[in-house]
């Protein structure tokens, strides 16, 4: 579960650039981040409005597994 730190600054991001926000959240090719950039390139306000959904509502963790991996994602030993 990530802090209150973590998701205040992907929220900053993603109001600048919604699909990067989306992407440092789940990853680059999973549905949130391709439905963001959708959303993004046909306007830029419903592009914020889902990056914001992704990130405070979807919760990761539940479809977390390691084929749809963050490349960020450190593994602990």
């Amino acid at each position: 579960m990530a802090n209150g730190c973590e998701i205040c600054c992907e929220i900053m991001i993603a109001i600048l650039l919604p699909p990067l926000g989306v992407c440092l959240r789940h990853g680059c090719c999973t549905t949130e981040f391709m439905i963001c950039l959708i959303l993004t390139i046909l306007g830029y306000i419903p592009g914020i409005i889902y990056a914001l959904y992704a990130i405070v509502y979807v919760d990761r963790d539940q479809f977390f597994d390691e084929y749809r991996r963050p490349l960020f994602y450190a593994q602990s030993p």
